[in-house]
């Protein structure tokens, strides 16, 4: 039986999976929540935007920017990707 975290967590079991997976907090509980959500259908969501590659450098730096990711100054496009894509 998963553990309760909480009311802020709506599905433990998918939270508890993804963080065995490796996912961050943040990440986990977005998918979790976004799951339990009649109304929402994250499995329909995707490819909406260009893959990471297709980006610039200067548009990864400020999506990296805008969600916090540290070092980002120093990280080339590769890091940069694998920083967002970890985040």
């Amino acid at each position: 039986m998963a553990k309760n975290h909480g009311p802020s967590i709506k599905d433990d079991e998918t939270f508890e999976a993804l963080r065995d997976q490796g996912m961050s907090k943040e990440k986990a509980a977005r998918i979790a929540n976004a799951q339990a959500n009649d109304d929402m259908d994250p499995s329909k969501k995707g490819g909406e935007n260009r893959q990471y590659e297709d980006w610039t450098k200067d548009d990864l730096y400020d999506r990296a920017q805008e969600i916090g990711i540290e070092g980002r100054s120093d990280m080339t496009k590769d890091e940069l990707i694998e920083a967002l894509r970890k985040h």
